[in-house]
């Protein structure tokens, strides 16, 4: 498993830093993430917890809801602007899971949401394993689509070309594992966004192979998002539509 999986590496770095450019549609747009989720990845105990690719908060929300202490590192400044709008009081710095800025032994968990998958494995795991404290967890999770809603799997198959795989990439799971070493569990829950049909357009807007491309492609590449939900015979004519996801959570506890 590589960092940049499938896509070439010029590719993946450029998707990788685009989301400062879409920071206030990614906080309003993306859907959040369950409680049992963040109470499996982490129990009932409060812990010190890293939220790492926070971007704006959506998992850090969850976190602090649940009583845990929580540390925030993202690359995007941007994000982080959208992240201490919604929790001034969580300390928050530009970073990245290659050089955590956090001491040595500083934290009972790292976690991240929808995030991990922009993670180069060998050196963030280095990184992790500094930065908890013995008896510390790693826990990512990632929200996707549940493509057994039919038309959300033509939703889907519009965007297969441009997202490539990489939107939730499970591989990292196991590439995590090999490099820190660690035990793996997993859960599986649900979230449903209820949205107009013009804000699951705009979500997709915040998806990094939409931010990249230009101006002209990404009106084009949306307006066919748009005619979808427009015709599709569960989505045309409706106010709003149900967009339900699959979230999986990964607990890895280092040996």
């Amino acid at each position: 498993m590589t960092a940049t999986g499938s896509l070439d590496p010029a590719d993946w770095q450029q998707r990788r830093t685009s989301f400062g450019s879409v920071a206030a549609d990614y906080a309003a747009l993306r859907p959040g993430y369950p409680a049992d989720a963040v109470a499996f990845l982490l129990g009932d105990r409060p812990r010190r917890v890293l939220d790492l690719g926070a971007g704006t908060g959506l998992l850090t929300d969850v976190l602090a809801a649940a009583g845990h202490e929580v540390l925030a590192v993202d690359p995007s400044a941007e994000m982080l602007a959208q992240l201490r709008a919604r929790h001034p009081g969580v300390p928050a710095q530009v970073g990245g899971a290659e050089a955590i800025p956090l001491p040595d032994a500083s934290v009972d968990a790292v976690v991240a949401g929808q995030a991990a998958h922009w993670f180069d494995p060998e050196p963030a795991a280095a990184e992790l394993r500094r930065v908890l404290r013995p008896g510390g967890v790693v826990g990512f999770v990632w929200n996707t689509r549940d493509e057994t809603v039919p038309w959300v799997a033509a939703l889907g198959a519009a965007l297969a070309t441009e997202a490539r795989g990489h939107e939730a990439d499970q591989g990292v799971v196991a590439a995590f594992a090999a490099a820190l070493p660690a035990d793996v569990a997993t859960a599986r829950s649900r979230v449903v966004q209820r949205v107009p049909p013009e804000q699951v357009v705009g979500g997709i807007g915040t998806r990094s192979y939409v931010a990249t491309m230009t101006p002209d492609a990404r009106a084009a590449f949306l307006g066919g998002i748009r005619d979808l939900l427009a015709t599709h015979p569960d989505t045309a004519g409706r106010d709003v539509l149900e967009l339900p996801y699959r979230t999986d959570a990964h607990r890895l506890t280092p040996r």
